[in-house]
């Protein structure tokens, strides 16, 4: 079980973000019991010092996880690129490995914070011109997909619902499309859903539908014990992984015996 995007390999294809929880030892905690490898650190929104003047990065050992610098909260390419370019200075100074990649976000309004595809597009093309590897968020809409792959980008981050939603994937149909026009002649090319993950169930049915990797954050972060389903968000990587793997029945209309009577005394064909 692992995943690779650009020079970058992780055994876990789960990303977990840092926001929203109620200390940062509680997020320390969170990260570790998911088992994730990745953590992402929204550098323009997120709260780099708490009230009590400690810093996020104190809470996040350089030696165990690889920091992913996002653009949550810019609203055009130009923000987009800046922030960027900070996050690479602001891991650089630490040594961090993740300094040469983002995950890019162009979002379009503040109420759905749904991303504008073409500020995303215009900040890819910008970004991959300066040497990053850059992860790109996008709807689920296939043809856009298409053309962030085509642009450069080094792996497609399709939402599964809108951000922070916990609606789970809301259209498997569009992500199916998605992973085999992507991965058509391209198998290792990585597709990582990203966004509306409510609980367990729905990781499992992105990692069933062969996504590479799945990343989120309010679904841990919001949970009534984030502890606990950290824990469960790490098993369901597993069993979706080893479902799609195993293979499942098909969907049949009319029920099916688990235990066939051809061949039983006085039961006709």
């Amino acid at each position: 079980m692992s995943i690779t995007i650009g020079e970058f390999t992780f055994e876990s294809p789960l990303f977990v973000g840092t926001g929203k929880y109620a200390t940062y030892e509680q997020m320390a905690e969170a990260l570790a019991h998911s088992g994730c490898d990745v953590v992402t650190v929204a550098v323009r929104r997120e709260r780099m010092v708490d009230s009590d003047g400690r810093n996020i990065l104190d809470f996040l050992d350089p030696a165990k996880y690889t920091l992913l610098p996002n653009t949550a909260g810019c609203f055009n390419a130009e923000d987009a690129v800046r922030t960027s370019k900070l996050g690479r200075e602001l891991l650089e100074g630490i040594g961090n490995p993740g300094a040469k990649w983002v995950k890019l976000e162009v979002l379009g309004d503040k109420k759905t914070l749904l991303p504008d595809p073409v500020g995303t597009l215009e900040a890819l093309q910008e970004l991959k011109a300066d040497g990053f590897c850059v992860l790109c968020y996008t709807s689920d809409d296939p043809i856009m997909a298409q053309r962030l792959k085509a642009a450069g980008a080094d792996a497609v981050m399709p939402a599964g619902a809108p951000i922070g939603s916990g609606q789970g994937i809301l259209n498997q149909y569009n992500i199916r499309i998605i992973l085999e026009q992507l991965k058509d002649g391209d198998p290792d090319y990585p597709i990582i859903v990203d966004a509306g993950v409510g609980t367990a169930s729905d990781v499992t049915v992105a990692m069933e539908l062969g996504a590479d990797g799945v990343l989120l954050n309010t679904g841990i972060a919001g949970a009534i014990d984030p502890i606990k389903m950290a824990v469960a968000m790490r098993h369901a990587i597993e069993a979706g992984m080893l479902a799609r793997a195993a293979g499942r029945i098909p969907r049949k209309l009319y029920a099916t015996a688990s235990s066939p009577i051809e061949g039983v005394i006085g039961v006709k064909n």
